[in-house]
């Protein structure tokens, strides 16, 4: 715990901190990754040149330290934070590396602001949050392990399937190699993967694309340009092949309720949206699966939607497309706009919306469901990489 002139100290200093914030960050990364090159393969580069991750980190710190002596507001985040560790088996000797490297980026950014205090301060305040998220990763790993078909760490899994979905989207069925059950999990979360592509290790997270089954999970991947990962599993990875892989984790799951369920989709954001679409209609709730494509070619996994909305009638497809080509057919022409969702939004009350895409589609989506009266409560999204602000 920190003591009451320890969080004055952090208080006091916060403004200045948060002012240098992206500074900080953008010196982190590049120190960490010269000094202790083995974390690099636990970081998305693509994420590092957008400066996403940095910028994520650096939103992180600032709203950990305005509620330094308030920590119960950040619970979700925190949640959201042992997740993504737990998909990629983060270790407490890395937490000493990122606290040796934060407090020297600060005090190579801040210069002689940093004072003995000031630094006694905000590392204590680093190992108090680091100390928390340790104590409640072992609890979510010792939990997974315990599960029937669970695991702890990497385990290595066979691709049994390989099925083109679209131009874009290939699915990969991935089976225990040692011939075990894999353990269940909720639909919406995702899955860790460790590859080794041309000597490299990287890690990526892929979202479930199909329900628990307990003998094997897939994954969607969408083709990205220039992407590493994505361009090895469509073009070199094959049936028969094996790969590393960590326990599901996430947190973007159903959350408690009986009122109708709007999914909204944006491209290959559909991935944690179809175990989630069979989860609550065997419930029993209604849902209003929306997606929107670009055109008929890239729009994924339309027949398992038709086939599924054949067998409940709670369930209504809406498909909209930008640009359709010759041939398509879907129910709206042009981008999924305040209106065209005023249309589509539920009047009866309990109404959830679950929404995963690009970040400027779930930016356009979340700010009309707003205007339309939608709580904040109400509204769910998923981010495919660092924890963003939408606005």
């Amino acid at each position: 715990m920190l003591s009451p002139a320890q969080i004055a100290v952090i208080k006091a200093t916060a403004p200045v901190v948060a002012a240098n914030a992206n500074r900080i960050t953008g010196t982190f990364y590049p120190l960490m990754f010269e000094r202790f090159p083995e974390v690099r393969a636990v970081f998305n580069q693509s994420h590092q040149r957008s400066s996403a991750q940095p910028e994520a980190l650096a939103n992180a710190i600032i709203a950990y330290a305005s509620n330094i002596d308030r920590l119960d507001v950040l619970g979700p985040a925190v949640e959201g934070i042992v997740q993504k560790h737990v998909s990629l088996n983060i270790t407490p000797d890395q937490y000493k590396i990122v606290g040796t490297c934060l407090m020297e980026a600060i005090g190579k950014v801040l210069g002689d602001a940093v004072t003995a205090e000031v630094a006694d301060a905000w590392g204590a305040a680093y190992w108090q949050l680091a100390e928390l998220l340790i104590a409640a990763e072992e609890r979510e790993y010792a939990r997974k392990a315990a599960l029937t078909g669970g695991w702890r760490g990497a385990r290595r899994f066979r691709i049994v399937e390989k099925t083109p979905e679209s131009a874009v989207i290939t699915s990969f069925r991935l089976a225990p190699a040692d011939g075990g059950k894999a353990m269940d999990f909720r639909p919406g979360q995702y899955l860790g993967l460790r590859l080794t592509i041309d000597g490299e290790t990287v890690h990526r997270n892929y979202s479930l694309s199909a329900s628990p089954n307990g003998r094997d999970y897939r994954i969607s991947v969408k083709r990205e340009p220039q992407g590493l990962v994505s361009g090895f599993l469509h073009d070199r990875a094959q049936v028969g092949d094996e790969i590393d892989v960590y326990p599901p984790a996430g947190e973007f799951v159903l959350r408690e309720g009986a009122g109708p369920l709007l999914l909204i989709t944006g491209g290959v954001g559909q991935t944690p949206a179809l175990p989630l679409a069979e989860q609550a209609l065997t419930a029993g709730r209604r849902v209003i699966y929306v997606h929107a494509a670009l055109n008929g070619s890239v729009h994924a996994f339309r027949q398992q939607i038709e086939q599924l909305a054949a067998q409940h009638d709670a369930l209504k497809p809406v498909y909209c497309y930008a640009q359709p080509q010759p041939g398509d057919e879907p129910h709206m022409v042009g981008l999924l706009d305040q209106d065209r969702l005023a249309n589509l939004l539920p009047k009866e009350p309990g109404v959830a919306a679950y929404v995963v895409g690009p970040k400027p589609f779930m930016a356009a989506v979340v700010k009309a469901l707003t205007a339309l009266g939608l709580p904040d409560s109400a509204i769910v999204h998923e981010f495919f990489g660092p924890r963003e602000a939408l606005a």
